[in-house]
């Protein structure tokens, strides 16, 4: 890696670079470290970013359940947890380890994340977890870094390239999971660039590698054929494309193809061994039951399907969900994530480059793509877009980016409308106070006034332009108010939900607010000049249509969700303490 890294920067540092691009790279990378910091919860870390489940907590491993970690509420949790627990205890033989992994011989098969971070965290649980979560973060920099070794900074072009590959939506997908795909791009594109130095056996090594994160990887490997078709052992260079903004496509070191069909086969067995040796070390160790002759492993069935089967019923879902929700958040995030991976497949089956390198590692990926199943397809965002993510790479690197191969360009990265919403932070304020200091905090105590949410609500969440919690029915809300007079405000916020349903706000003896919710139509709600005594007050909402579950991949009852709540304090004009306060 750090060979990679000096190769990458010292050519990168020669090159007349331009001033604009360099600035645009800096300002996308300090883009992504603020993004990054918002994951940061104080005494839990970047444990958001693994995706712990409510729901699974009881089978956890004790060393996990004896950190503070943060879990999603009424949630089963996606695959990091159980990648992250290995990380914690890679014993794969300890009973609580078993007993905390949805299936051992698969969740093993994909070791490398957790072995890098329990060895750089020396053993320790509670570091081996924390440094789980940020690797993804900490592969994307050196990604970002590695890439202008293909598309360095020299135009705008090259920019919109890079740009468009590191917040594209299958890596976004990987870092807010804590994924294995992300690393896997990174140890693929380091593999690449050895081709391109011509050390083929150290680029089959890496590539042997990385199929222990994730072995999907392996398909890479074409990238270790010889650049001229037909298996010859000529020399020579082959052919190079200029720079891309002068012809279209990216600068590629192709390499001599000084392979043979002996050495082909050699560096297959060395790109192959890592897995293999680790797979028979399993076997060994994960030893079947007595009489079976196999040991028995969850290889996905439903990862699987008959040719564009899965794709097929992708389509179908996608207009099915159109058709009930309308263009809503799922539903346009689907659409456009399915026109990127059509116009990305589509030219990388309809203008092959042998010569290209990257051309040479998506290849595969196209095949692949093709035999997705149901489970990979479905839901959204869904898993496709990360797992087929060198694809992605090598249609951001190759595409020509001039006439009309701009709008196959943009229809390829359409996705990026979605992207971000991948990366939304994790909610940590119900509400909004507003008003004079003097009134919002109480100057001898530090109390503040301030909002309570019950049981009934679910955790806080966020987008970059707006604040929510569900509910899931009947649900309270209590404002607090620590001075020893009462305050005046006007209390505003919004409701939604996922389908038709009445909502009444009350208090004690009084309806505040009665109204019907139109399905996903928010309504907003504004209560002025509403006294809050000092101590609490206490609000209902309350609904009479049972809650339901929004979709297969999130199982929590939803009744209605209650967005941006803000409250504008204001002294109440016939309290004394008003004196001399001035009201906004």
């Amino acid at each position: 890696m750090v060979f990679l890294l000096q190769a990458n920067l010292k050519p990168f540092f020669t090159r007349k670079l331009a001033l604009g691009p360099v600035v645009a790279c800096v300002l996308c990378l300090g883009l992504f470290a603020y993004i990054s910091s918002l994951f940061y919860l104080p005494g839990k870390g970047f444990t958001y970013l693994i995706e712990f489940g409510e729901r699974e907590h009881a089978r956890y491993l004790p060393q996990l359940q004896a950190v503070n970690h943060y879990e999603l509420k009424d949630s089963g949790g996606y695959d990091a947890q159980y990648y992250a627990q290995i990380a914690m205890q890679p014993h794969l033989t300890d009973p609580a380890l078993q007993g905390a992994l949805d299936s051992v011989p698969y969740r093993a098969r994909r070791i490398l994340l957790a072995w890098t971070a329990y060895a750089l965290a020396r053993g320790d649980p509670l570091w081996a977890l924390h440094i789980f979560s940020v690797q993804n973060i900490f592969c994307w920099f050196v990604l970002a870094v590695l890439l202008w070794r293909w598309v360095p900074p020299v135009g705008w072009g090259n920019f919109f390239r890079w740009a468009c590959l590191m917040f594209c939506f299958g890596l976004g997908c990987s870092v807010r999971g804590s994924l294995t795909d992300g690393p896997s791009l990174l140890l693929i594109a380091c593999a690449a660039a050895l081709v391109e130095a011509e050390r083929l056996w150290l680029a089959a090594l890496v590539l042997g590698i990385s199929a222990l994160a994730r072995e999907t990887n392996l398909l890479a490997g074409l990238m270790l054929f010889p650049v001229v078709p037909g298996w010859s052992a000529t020399s020579g260079r082959a052919e190079q494309t200029l720079d891309s903004d002068a012809a279209g496509g990216p600068s590629q070191r192709a390499g001599r193809s000084r392979s043979t069909w002996p050495q082909v086969f050699g560096l297959g067995a060395v790109a192959v061994a890592p897995l293999i040796i680790w797979l028979a070390i399993l076997h060994f160790w994960l030893r079947p039951p007595a009489g079976a002759s196999v040991i028995p492993l969850d290889l996905g069935a439903r990862n699987w399907a008959l040719p564009f089967f899965g794709y097929a019923g992708r389509w179908r879902e996608t207009f099915t969900d159109l058709g009930v929700h309308g263009f809503d958040l799922v539903g346009r995030g689907e659409l456009l994530v399915l026109v990127a991976l059509t116009a990305q497949w589509l030219y990388l089956v309809l203008r092959p480059r042998w010569s290209e390198v990257w051309w040479r590692i998506a290849a595969p990926y196209a095949v692949l793509a093709v035999f997705l199943g149901q489970a990979v397809w479905e839901g959204y965002p869904g898993a496709t877009a990360r797992v087929i993510l060198p694809l992605t790479a090598a249609f951001c690197l190759l595409v020509p980016l001039r006439r009309w191969w701009i709008l196959w360009f943009i229809a390829g990265n359409v996705s990026l409308i979605v992207s971000f919403d991948n990366l939304n932070p994790p909610g940590r304020e119900s509400s909004v106070v507003t008003g004079p200091r003097s009134l919002r905090i109480v100057a001898a105590t530090g109390a503040v006034v301030e909002t309570h949410f019950d049981d009934h609500w679910f955790e806080p969440e966020k987008s970059w332009l707006e604040y929510w919690r569900w509910s899931n029915g009947d649900a309270g809300l209590t404002f607090f108010n620590p001075h020893p007079y009462a305050l005046q405000a006007d209390i505003s916020f919004g409701l939604r939900a996922n389908d038709d349903r009445i909502v009444g706000v009350t208090m004690p003896g009084r309806t505040l607010w009665l109204g019907r919710l139109e399905k996903g139509k928010l309504r907003e709600v504004t209560i002025p000049n509403f006294p809050l005594p000092p101590g609490d007050t206490h609000w209902q909402f309350e609904t009479t249509t049972p809650p339901v579950p929004p979709g297969p991949l999130d199982k929590r009852p939803l009744a209605f969700s209650l967005r941006n709540l803000r409250v504008g304090l204001r002294t109440l004009q016939s309290t004394p303490a008003a004196a001399g306060t001035n009201s906004r």
